[in-house]
């Protein structure tokens, strides 16, 4: 069973990190999603991977065996925001990284333009700045559902309530430093 102290990894390492191709591939996704390490972006290659690797298994199983779980998949990724509604399983195998990416609450709050860069974001949210539906999140890389992404705002105790944070007055150039 293991160790209850020592939670398991939740992510996989590349097989040959140091392959030139590899690490500017990371560096350009780590750079575009503002993720703090490699960590981040392995555990999101990680989760798709996960979900391939059940679609793979489920397209193997003949058809009266797989409705129920092919089901349950494809509407756990319609409510993260993943897939469209009628997706089929060969959507699940088209699934990248950067379409989870593209779902963390860090960047969605740099999409919505309350922050001015994924970094900023990402500060905003650690330092307790943004709410989902009231409910401050501190976490940057929480994963957004479909039904959560219209709730997503300032804080109601963050002083950026009524005004934007230093960067996004309006009239261009802020008065922040990056």
């Amino acid at each position: 069973m293991g160790d209850p102290k020592r939670p398991r990894k939740k992510y996989k390492t590349p097989r040959h990190p140091w392959r030139a191709d590899v690490l500017r591939a990371e560096l350009e996704i780590m750079g575009t999603y503002g993720l703090r390490n490699k960590r981040e972006l392995w555990r999101a290659k990680t989760m798709v991977s996960n979900f391939r690797r059940i679609a793979r298994q489920l397209i193997s199983q003949p058809p009266e065996v797989r409705k129920k779980r092919e089901e349950e998949l494809l509407s756990k990724l319609y409510r993260l925001g993943l897939l469209d509604k009628d997706a089929v399983l060969d959507n699940v195998l088209d699934l990248t990284v950067e379409d989870l990416l593209e779902r963390r609450l860090q960047t969605i709050v740099w999409r919505k333009g309350l922050a001015k860069s994924p970094y900023q974001a990402r500060q905003l949210i650690v330092h307790g700045h943004i709410a989902i539906g009231g409910r401050k999140v501190y976490s940057p890389g929480y994963l957004v559902r479909r039904d959560e992404e219209d709730l997503i705002s300032y804080a109601p105790t963050s002083p950026f309530v009524n005004k934007r944070p230093p960067g996004l007055e309006e009239g261009g150039e802020g008065g922040g430093s990056s």
